[in-house]
């Protein structure tokens, strides 16, 4: 019975991680009269169901079950408020039919960033709503990537789910014609997605690759359809030159290596020349960052060695990316390796005064290596003990305490 318990406990959580941001936005989506609270609460109740139903056998497909039973739950909902002949009424056939599948292939994936890529909202709120409901990420990892307070994340969310239900915003795949125009925050959230894969902010793994290929084909999708524009092709590539690299970063024993410790030969050149492909298609006559950012992953990509890194090239591709604080943290890092020391701690420096970067890890990871590199063991141990307190990624704290032990102290 205990082992029946765990299994299905286990179940549910992997289905819960999976689903359930999903299973929100279908909701809103399948009705106007069903906001963000109630689709949360039935969706909830689903899964509660599902506990209490699996403890005697789980279904042969535990996810089709729970979206079965979230659908007949909706339904019952709006019988109940009776505004369900208003669904099957509705006058665009798209609102009347919304798919519900517990499968949810590439392009129903795909049509959901899109249905949240809402023009009534705020570009950051289209971004967070997403990453939240359709991503199922959690408000930390959120807040990671935006850099972004918890709280501000979640005050944003409750504002979001206020204006949803009091507006009543449908979120529904838009026409063909709106989609084009809702790419750009697409792009975003799959560069989201593809960041949090490439360097998870939290747990033992720091690489996420399912999520890394999640992004590459909603990315792939765009490009296979009408929609693909150069941007689409410059974001994929640039996720490609930053795959090529995942087999590399860590040794024979799971421990991170830095870049200048990599073995270059297990970079995937396959990759590295597809993505070189992509990036030759993005050329036209707009110029967006990841444009930019593709061309600095290429020029690390195609580098023999770490020491022949074109790095004066890439401090200039990153100084067109700012203003921003984590642009210009990797800025700072390429002056650094550019031979422009002074400036590069000048850069530094500026962004300690940001009450935010001064509590981001990776700002004390690099001080504590910059410093370790000028011989300042001192400082470099004051810089990388703060950076143990603040990084939740299980990786980058083994690879901290490497760092700590070898300094003469």
């Amino acid at each position: 019975m205990a082992d029946q318990h765990n299994k299905v406990q286990q179940e549910i959580d992997r289905l819960y991680k999976q689903h359930f941001g999903k299973m929100v936005a279908s909701l809103l989506r399948f009705s106007k009269d069903i906001d963000l609270d109630t689709a949360e609460d039935l969706v909830q109740d689903a899964f509660t169901a599902a506990l209490s139903h699996w403890e005697r056998q789980l279904p042969d497909k535990p996810a089709a079950w729970i979206y079965s039973v979230c659908r007949n739950k909706a339904l019952n909902k709006l019988r109940d408020d009776k505004k369900l002949l208003r669904l099957h009424q509705a006058p665009e056939p798209e609102d009347a039919a919304m798919t519900f599948s517990a499968d949810f292939p590439d392009d129903e994936q795909l049509r959901l960033l899109f249905a949240c890529a809402h023009p009534d909202l705020a570009p950051k709120v289209q971004v967070v709503i997403t990453l939240k409901y359709v991503v199922n990420f959690k408000v930390a990892t959120i807040a990671n990537l935006l850099g972004m307070t918890i709280d501000g994340v979640d005050k944003l969310l409750l504002r979001a789910r206020q204006k949803i239900k009091e507006e009543k915003i449908l979120l529904v795949t838009p026409a063909p014609e709106a989609m084009t125009q809702r790419l750009p925050i697409v792009h975003k959230i799959i560069y989201l997605i593809f960041n949090e894969g490439h360097t998870s902010a939290e747990g033992k793994a720091l690489l996420r690759e399912e999520l890394c290929e999640e992004a590459l084909i909603l990315n792939k999708a765009i490009l296979d359809s009408h929609m693909g524009n150069n941007d689409s092709s410059a974001l994929y590539a640039l996720m490609l030159f930053n795959a090529a690299r995942f087999k590399a970063r860590f040794d024979e024993d799971g421990e991170l290596l830095d870049l200048e410790q990599q073995d270059r030969s297990l970079w995937n050149e396959d990759l590295i020349r597809l993505g070189t492909h992509y990036f030759n298609l993005s050329k036209g006559t707009q110029l967006s960052s990841y444009h930019i950012e593709a061309y600095i992953a290429y020029l690390h990509s195609t580098a023999s060695s770490f020491a022949k890194t074109d790095w004066k090239m890439i401090a200039q591709l990153y100084r067109q990316l700012l203003p921003n604080p984590f642009v210009a943290l990797n800025y700072a890092i390429a002056l650094y390796y550019a031979g422009e020391r002074d400036s590069a701690f000048e850069k530094l420096s500026a962004l300690q005064r940001s009450a935010f970067m001064n509590n981001y890890y990776l700002l004390n990871a690099t001080l504590g290596k910059l410093y370790m590199q000028e011989g300042d063991h001192v400082q470099a141990a004051a810089y990388f003990s703060k950076t143990l307190t603040q990084t939740r990624s299980s990786a980058e704290a083994n690879y901290i305490r490497k760092m700590l032990s070898k300094l003469n102290l």
